[in-house]
């Protein structure tokens, strides 16, 4: 049982919570065929986020369900410029116009199959498109406002760290000048100890002499 969906279209934001059930797929990366997701939701994501990327959007073009339990077995995603669009409608004397469509009869599709254990797989990709790609203005101007967030964060933390290492650097002029004082006042200190050393032996030897003089004079004999 196939069911055609029409007008259904998936946008990025629309599935950021299933962004987190991707299996094996890189947000960065093209889509393959054997590439495995753990929920149709997951594969959505992924094909949106690729679109997004690339400049496109997607549509869900045809779902299958099973005859057993209902249960959706099989999605087909495209390219929302997919198909041809009618341009108008008679019913009776009564014209009915449909809303203005984009749609170029592109090929570019992702077909991702429930396999038996539980798991979602691609089976088929068309990479392709008959048509420029282009990303939206809101899209590029989220990005340029993200980069402009991201610099002045960057700028910011680059002042604290600017910060910190000029007081890092106070911190090592003042410890250098602490250093370089003491030393000046233990130089002072030692050569002032080396002076009264001298002094003292200065003093000592001068006593000796003092002292031994006179017992050489009791010595000498008299003339």
């Amino acid at each position: 049982m196939e069911t055609h969906v029409e007008d259904k279209f998936i946008t990025a934001e629309s599935l950021v919570g299933a962004e987190s059930d991707l299996l094996d797929a890189n947000k960065n990366e093209e889509p393959r065929v054997g590439m495995s997701f753990d929920s149709d939701e997951a594969a959505k994501a992924f094909y949106d986020e690729y679109a997004r990327r690339i400049g496109f959007l997607t549509r869900i073009v045809s779902s299958r369900k099973s005859e057993r339990d209902g249960s959706f077995i099989s999605r087909r995603l495209a390219c929302n410029r997919e198909g041809y669009n009618v341009n108008s409608q008679k019913t009776g004397r009564l014209q009915i116009r449909k809303r203005e469509s984009k749609r170029e009869g592109c090929m570019a599709m992702i077909l991702v199959k429930r396999d038996k254990p539980g798991k979602w797989v691609v089976t088929k990709f068309v990479r392709e498109h008959n048509h420029p790609l282009v990303i939206s203005l809101g899209k590029v101007c989220s990005t340029a406002d993200y980069k402009d967030q991201r610099i002045r964060e960057l700028s910011s933390q680059l002042r604290h760290a600017n910060q910190q290492l000029e007081a890092c650097r106070e911190q090592l002029r003042a410890i250098t000048t602490y250093i370089e004082e003491h030393t000046y006042r233990l130089s002072r200190t030692v050569e002032d100890i080396v002076s009264n050393v001298k002094e003292v032996e200065s003093e000592g030897q001068e006593l000796s002499h003092r002292q031994f003089e006179p017992m050489f004079l009791q010595r000498q004999p008299c003339t």
